[in-house]
């Protein structure tokens, strides 16, 4: 089983530490058993998550030089309004210090309490924005992307139908955007098709109704498109991208995941009023509207960046590496979603501890327990992360999926740490019934992943 070597070569390396089996369980129950409070010196292969975490380029460093600091006007910033317009054809470009801050000032302008915003699946900081401005986020994705186990090209996809009866139930009225979240995050970094894509279009445009997408993983999602939809084979990914944005109204971008930066991300919109809105809220929680809460440094290897995660050799290498993982623990009867997706492997943590109730957060325990025995953190995306009291009866509700996301960062390990990743996790599957649940001893109202605190549950 291979992947294709890699189109770069490494000039700069980071150390990296092994902890003891000792000093790893130490630090795990100090940090309440929540992989986000751990040290991250004392991480051997960090999978929490592909956000802010690639290699960035030779060009992009040396585009970092030229930054201009000017408070106001910096040419950095009319070079990624440039970019943005080129790929994305949206006419406003709000920069953000990251993708949450982008979908805060949507939001903002745009939701009135009460109001409904439908999406595939919403992501935790998407879903948290619409709730704080008093929203409510339905995830609409089609009946496959909640099973595990089903193999769908555009499993990511979202489902007309019910679409259709949420506008009939609650009115187009209270419905001032949907959402399409491109991969897929919560479902497994499943992709959406273009025709989907296009008929969500149609469809809203009979209600009057903006379509943005969350488009943080767009190269990815316009990858599976070429690969893997009957039309697109001879088109270049660009092409792809730009069709895939005419059908929508504007979009939020968190520029760490495929704009290979460290931090930044934007808000692209066409509506001037919403723009106005957006801006006037940027102006007083992030900075002027040329910066946007970044240096203009940041703003160039952005600019770069965008235009670097359109190219096919980096893309086919950067879904081939993930699959190599899949492939690899799918060969060692590790349960997995399924089909692979663009930017993570998700293990599917209520097979791999089918012994621990979702009242014990097994994805959580699963993601403790990987950190203990490997030193290789990653993140739960399941009961802890999107569980919730019910509103009117206070019962606990749980999310469809139970996952264990290994987010591989861009241009960052090589075969051996993807295989150090798979043998781990093979090891750990076998002894898998040792493993117990957890229970909360702390959580925050919002994003209570973050900051919670567990113990284990006496067995």
């Amino acid at each position: 089983m291979l992947f294709p070597a890699e189109p770069f070569k490494i000039k700069v390396v980071e150390a990296i530490q092994k902890t003891s089996f000792e000093e790893r369980d130490r630090l795990i129950r100090q940090a309440g058993y929540n992989v986000f409070m751990l040290p991250a010196e004392k991480i051997y292969i960090d999978l929490l998550t592909d956000s802010g975490t690639s290699a960035m380029s030779d060009n992009q460093w040396a585009g970092m030089m030229i930054g201009d600091e000017s408070y106001a006007g910096s040419r950095n910033y009319f070079r990624l309004e440039e970019t943005v317009r080129d790929i994305f054809g949206y006419q406003y470009i709000i920069p953000t210090h990251q993708g949450r801050m982008a979908e805060n000032l949507l939001f903002n302008a745009m939701l009135k309490p009460g109001d409904i915003v439908p999406n595939n699946i919403h992501f935790d900081t998407t879903r948290a924005n619409i709730e704080y401005n008093k929203g409510i986020a339905l995830d609409l994705v089609i009946d496959e992307g909640f099973d595990p186990d089903t193999e769908l090209p555009f499993k990511g996809n979202m489902d007309l139908r019910k679409l259709v009866r949420v506008i009939d139930q609650h009115g187009p009225q209270k419905i001032p955007l949907v959402m399409i979240t491109i991969t897929n995050n919560s479902g497994g970094g499943q992709p959406v098709s273009m025709e989907n894509i296009r008929q969500t279009r149609v469809l809203l445009q009979k209600y009057n109704i903006p379509l943005i997408f969350d488009a943080c993983r767009f190269a990815e999602n316009c990858y599976f498109i070429k690969e893997g939809e009957h039309g697109y084979h001879n088109k270049s990914l660009k092409e792809i991208a730009r069709e895939l944005f005419s059908h929508g109204d504007g979009c939020t971008m968190s520029a760490k995941k495929d704009g290979l930066a460290n931090i930044g991300g934007f808000l692209a919109l066409n509506d001037p009023q919403i723009a106005e809105k957006a801006t006037n809220l940027l102006i007083i929680v992030e900075g002027f509207p040329t910066y946007g809460g970044l240096a203009g440094r940041d703003l160039e290897a952005i600019s770069r960046g965008l235009q670097e995660v359109l190219n096919e050799d980096y893309l086919h290498y950067r879904i081939s590496q993930v699959r190599y993982l899949g492939q690899l623990l799918l060969e060692g009867q590790v349960p997995i979603l399924r089909p692979i997706g663009g930017h993570a492997v998700y293990l599917n943590a209520k097979a791999f501890l089918p012994h621990i109730p979702k009242s014990q957060f097994p994805g959580q325990a699963l993601a403790a327990e990987l950190y203990r025995s490997a030193g290789i953190r990653s993140v739960e995306i399941g009961s802890l992360m999107f569980g919730h009291k019910d509103r009117e009866t206070g019962e606990d509700v749980f999310p469809e999926l139970e996952l264990v996301r290994l987010a591989i960062p861009r241009r960052v390990y090589t075969t051996m740490h993807i295989n150090y990743v798979a043998e781990s996790l093979i090891e750990i599957y076998k002894k898998r019934y040792q493993i117990k649940g957890l229970k909360l001893v702390y959580e925050a109202p919002f994003l209570r992943h973050f900051t919670a605190r567990l113990e284990e549950v006496d067995s």
